[in-house]
Order: C-alpha cells, then structure tokens, then sequence
C-alpha cells in the first residue's frame, strides 16, 4: 500500500508542477484559423451583345462578325417544312419569322457559325428561335446558344464556341 500511496503521490506531485509551469508560461496565441479567400466577385454583365462582341473579336480573329443578321439574309425568302415541337405534326415555316441571328461568324464572305443569345427558356420553346436553329442546321452552320440569365464567364463562352466550331 505504501508503494502505491509514493506512486500516487509522485504523479500528484508531476500534475501540480506541470499545472504550475503552464500558469508561469505566457499565454501563446492560440493558431489562427486561416479565413477562407473571398470568392472573386463575377462579373456582372449588362450588354450582353457588346460583351460577346468583344470576346468573339478579341478570341477568334479568324473570324470577322455581322450582329442581328435576319435569317432571310443567308437563306433567301424560304419556306421549309420542319417539326419543331414534338407534339406538332411537320409544318411550314418562312426564313422570315426566324429571330435575328445575334452573331454571325464569317471566314471571307462565307457564313461559319451563329451565335445566338436568348433568355428565360427562348431557345428551346419560343417558335422564332427554333425556325432560326432549323434554318441555321438546314445550312449545315453551328448554332451556339446562350441564355442571357447564366453567368457566360469568358472561359465558358470561349471553350464552346472553339467546341462548336471545331477549333
């Protein structure tokens, strides 16, 4: 008994120092945590024509640029059967209630590639942007969309067009 009152009391004796060493030490610091990095602010884009203006021109200078061109210009006053909607059986459609074409690329004179900017859900449902994508694959040209409530960070539009394009 005796030898286990000595060990406890030399442990006892070992806390009490260790405490007393703590309290004489100068409180460090405690490590401070490393606040995260602020996510950099996005743009925030508010022509969206001038700002695919500048990036189409600036990232593919191959290619020289005509803005709002209305589909009849690079079809002619067509008239074409087509089935946009799944519901709706084939129909005729004129070149003429196409939307405008936001962008059209050119390599000398010839037509390479549309882009085309639309909101909400234009692309897929509204009747004049699906005429202007049925005329643009029936003259076997990419047709790039873009929807007006997405980011479009530059590296995302730049990496689309190159992939549509074939670059």
């Amino acid at each position: 008994m005796s030898l286990l009152k000595t060990i406890l009391n030399m442990v006892l004796k070992t806390a009490v120092e260790n405490m007393n060493q703590r309290e004489e030490q100068p409180a460090r610091p405690a490590a401070a945590t490393p606040k995260p990095e602020p996510e950099p602010e996005r743009e925030t884009i508010t022509d969206f024509p001038a700002y695919f203006a500048e990036i189409i021109g600036t990232e593919f200078p191959q290619y020289s640029t005509k803005r709002n061109v209305p589909v009849t210009e690079l079809t002619g006053n067509a008239t074409d059967e087509f089935k946009l909607y799944a519901t709706r059986p084939q129909q005729s459609y004129k070149a003429e209630w196409g939307a405008p074409y936001s962008f059209v690329l050119y390599q000398g004179a010839t037509p390479a590639g549309i882009v085309m900017l639309g909101d909400g859900s234009s692309h897929s449902k509204n009747v004049k942007y699906l005429i202007s994508r049925m005329y643009a694959k029936k003259l076997g040209l990419p047709y790039i969309n873009f929807y007006t409530q997405y980011p479009n960070e530059r590296a995302y539009v730049i990496n689309r067009i190159k992939e549509f394009m074939n670059l």
